[in-house]
């Protein structure tokens, strides 16, 4: 009887633990859900700080603006801090991100901060915030618009290659890679560069309160590190996040406690391969497949001066 006594009361312990042990794992699956039902919706969220970062290549991009657009509507955000490291990309793409940053600086205000590039469509980008941070380093500037394509006629002559090319109008398909482009193509695409700059020069000279003879005197192109950026009036301040966090407390009452979160894009696998895509054809045609320039625009990026 004593051992059955005993196996009894061992059975009663292990029932105790059993049970014990369930608790645990219901309450820890609880916790789990909570958690993930609280990233999901935003609840128990506190007020912060957004930061989106700008890098590579810009272009147009839905789910970036989506995101953006999610901040702008969120009370609980009180700031947004722009990081750029981007040489540009193309206009429209610049324009676009551009005009979200000034929506959102009608909710709540937008500083950018340039890391080591922050050029052409980069400084577009910068232009739509209310205060522009820049290392001394830093190189940003850049203004102006380009258009490049590849003309092999030459080529294909010498492996007795020829091509045909028909088109409704005498400017349809200029530029080719395939013939030399005529003088009144290269009038209409003069043109078409020349508006675009002087929407540039015009964004650059309102966003900066530069008189219209300065703005063009900076806008030849030329890149400036941010110590010459800040002389010419292109940036406002030397300095990165923890002076940008420092001007939003001085000059909007944003306690520099709150904590800063980085803005998640959120991508299925299919808009992730087709904005990497878009991207990288998007680099690759604007130097050898002239036709896409007709499908994303013009570019404002800085090329690097090769050797």
């Amino acid at each position: 009887m004593p051992l059955d006594a005993d196996a009894l009361l061992d059975r009663r312990r292990l029932k105790r633990h059993l049970a014990a042990w369930r608790l645990i794992g219901v309450v820890a699956l609880v916790g789990l859900g909570l958690l993930a039902l609280s990233k999901a919706t935003g609840l128990g969220e506190r007020n912060h700080i957004a930061r989106l970062s700008i890098t590579g290549l810009i272009t147009e991009d839905r789910d970036r603006d989506e995101a953006v657009e999610k901040l702008i509507k969120d009370d609980r955000v009180k700031a947004l801090i722009v990081r750029i490291n981007s040489p540009g990309g193309t206009t429209a793409g610049s324009e676009a991100l551009f005009l979200q940053l000034r929506r959102a600086s009608e909710r709540k205000p937008v500083v950018a901060t340039i890391g080591t590039l922050g050029a052409s469509g980069g400084y577009i980008v910068a232009l739509g915030a209310d205060r522009v941070f820049a290392r001394e380093t830093s190189l940003t500037g850049s203004i102006g618009v380009l258009m490049q394509t590849a003309e092999v006629s030459g080529l294909l002559d010498k492996l007795g290659v020829t091509s045909e090319v028909l088109t409704t109008g005498k400017l349809k398909g200029e530029p080719s890679m395939v013939r030399p482009l005529s003088p009144e193509g290269r009038t209409a695409l003069n043109e078409l560069l020349q508006d675009s700059y002087r929407w540039f020069v015009g964004l650059v000279k309102t966003r900066r309160g530069l008189a219209q003879e300065e703005a063009e005197r900076l806008a030849d192109g030329r890149v400036f590190t941010g110590r010459q950026a800040i002389a010419a009036k292109l940036i406002d301040a030397i300095g990165g996040e923890r002076e940008a966090r420092s001007w939003l407390a001085k000059e909007h009452g944003i306690a520099e406690s709150l904590p800063v979160n980085d803005v998640e894009i959120e991508r299925d696998d299919d808009s992730w391969l087709r904005s990497s895509t878009s991207t990288a054809l998007g680099a690759f045609g604007k130097v050898l497949l002239p036709e896409r320039l007709t499908l994303d625009g013009l570019m404002a990026l800085w090329h690097p001066p090769a050797n």
